[in-house]
């Protein structure tokens, strides 16, 4: 599995380019994952319900089974910062991993900026980032793309795949 980064600061747009991007890669024929990491503490779970009961019981893990998806919640002990490849071995395979957030994960990564924000950049502190995905053009050498331009940005995702899959012969 071939993972990528999107990083960059709250609000720069990574959900919203990551959104628009999925159903242009998924027609090129790719079966996508994504992980998003969050400081929040988030539950799906309702109280009083079956499976809320279960975990309040001591279940470490739930998995609630349905017609057409399943949940599963894993309790964490300590905290949601676990490494990306962690989370990324608990997928079933698949051809490409989205990773949104995890900045400082040592994985392939575009990096995300908005003009409106006055955070600091990922590039050039960070190798790993391979281009820039924003609303104005920065002074870099990478590959960068306008937020709207997503032909050229799964064109350069395809193209980066294709690239480590030889690196990988």
């Amino acid at each position: 599995m071939h993972v990528i980064g999107f990083a960059g600061y709250s609000g720069s747009g990574k959900t919203t380019l990551i959104e628009r991007l999925l159903p242009q890669l998924v027609a090129r024929g790719l079966d996508v994952a994504v992980i998003k990491h969050t400081h929040h503490d988030v539950d799906w779970d309702v109280p009083g319900k079956d499976s809320w009961r279960h975990r309040q019981a001591g279940a470490r893990q739930v998995l609630l089974a349905a017609g057409q998806r399943r949940l599963l919640v894993e309790e964490l002990p300590g905290s949601n910062d676990h490494p990306l490849l962690e989370h990324v071995a608990r997928l079933r395979p698949c051809d490409l991993v989205l990773a949104e957030g995890f900045k400082h994960a040592p994985v392939p990564k575009i990096e995300v900026i908005s003009s409106a924000l006055a955070s600091p950049r990922l590039y050039p502190d960070d190798p790993l980032v391979l281009a820039v995905v924003g609303d104005v053009p920065i002074d870099t050498t990478l590959p960068q793309f306008n937020r709207d331009d997503i032909a050229g940005i799964v064109d350069f995702l395809l193209s980066t795949l294709s690239h480590a899959e030889h690196a990988d012969r």
